[in-house]
């Protein structure tokens, strides 16, 4: 966040104003397509063979259950997301979400990511406030899933 307020401050020094957007990625690490993200890791970045296989068996057969008053629920699979808490559940969260800064820098805004906390925003002229608001909501109708 601090370069983000620095970056304000940049484009105020100059007479510009700033566009902020936060994206508000609610449960995110609960939401990553197993599917998606193996393939992803494939394409994208070129894992392979037993380290991809190793990643697979890392998301995949896993249960949950919860504890309430006592009582427990029936055991279900996880179908989606990354373990929490751990080096790797974080990891995997970020090469999930890389293409977010494609679409923001697509758009010619600026991205700041810290795990699920992502700020997009814009500086610009007074005058080109409507371009940079349009520009803005078309990078938003990007980023919304399907």
């Amino acid at each position: 966040m601090l370069r983000v307020w620095s970056d304000v401050l940049t484009s105020a020094d100059v007479r510009e104003v700033t566009l902020l957007g936060l994206l508000d990625l609610s449960a995110a690490f609960d939401c990553v397509d197993h599917d998606i993200l193996l393939r992803g890791l494939e394409v994208a970045f070129g894992l392979t063979n037993t380290a991809l296989e190793w990643i697979r068996s890392f998301l995949t057969d896993r249960t949950q259950q919860v504890s309430y008053c006592g009582r427990l629920s029936p055991i279900q699979r996880v179908l989606f997301g990354v373990p929490q808490g751990s080096v790797l559940g974080l990891l995997l969260y970020v090469l999930y979400t890389a293409d977010l800064e494609l679409i923001v820098a697509r758009h010619g805004l600026r991205l700041r990511m810290y795990a699920d906390d992502c700020q997009v925003y814009l500086g610009t002229s007074v005058e080109d406030v409507p371009v940079a608001v349009s520009k803005f909501a078309a990078c938003v109708a990007d980023i919304m899933p399907g």
